[in-house]
């Protein structure tokens, strides 16, 4: 999937993203796209620890640990 969508937010909160982040991105939606993309990196990141304690556990089940 390509492109761009549209998404509605409050103005009120659009305010308050460019008044405390505003020096560090250009407008709201860089920011959200710096937000959404590292909350799907940490998740992507607890989703590799989950699978190395579930790999560790069974390697120690099997007596590899």
């Amino acid at each position: 999937m390509s492109g761009d969508r549209e998404v509605r937010l409050p103005a009120e909160l659009c305010a308050a993203v460019e008044k405390k982040f505003g020096q560090q991105f250009g407008s709201v939606e860089e920011f959200l796209v710096f937000v959404i993309r590292e909350l799907l990196r940490e998740e992507a990141l607890q989703l590799d620890e989950q699978e190395q304690r579930m790999v560790e556990e069974r390697l120690r089940e099997l007596g590899y640990l």
